[in-house]
């Protein structure tokens, strides 16, 4: 992997940052970075928190709906396919 970029103008000041963690999910780390081919524990972390930032998995409004869609769920709340495609006009071809 080539050396990790800070993402601005080149300009920007590395600074340190600690964080604590487990032993055995810091042995998942070191196996998950030498095994990808990055060159450091640190390149790999910049990495995938970079990743993390730029493309987010779900953002908070998600997260919301997801929830609220588990607890009507949970109450029966549910519907069928037809319905889903009449309530959000999409078609099932």
């Amino acid at each position: 992997m080539s050396e990790a970029s800070t993402g601005g103008d080149g300009e920007d000041e590395i600074v340190t940052v600690n964080f604590k963690t487990t032993q055995s999910f810091l042995t998942e780390i070191d196996e998950a970075w030498q095994g990808r081919g990055f060159n450091s524990r640190s390149e790999f972390i910049r990495y995938t928190l970079r990743d993390a930032v730029e493309n987010p998995t779900f953002d908070r409004d998600e997260l919301i709906a997801l929830l609220a869609a588990e607890e009507d769920s949970r109450k029966g709340k549910t519907m069928d396919a037809e319905q889903a495609r009449e309530t959000f006009g999409t078609s099932d071809e």
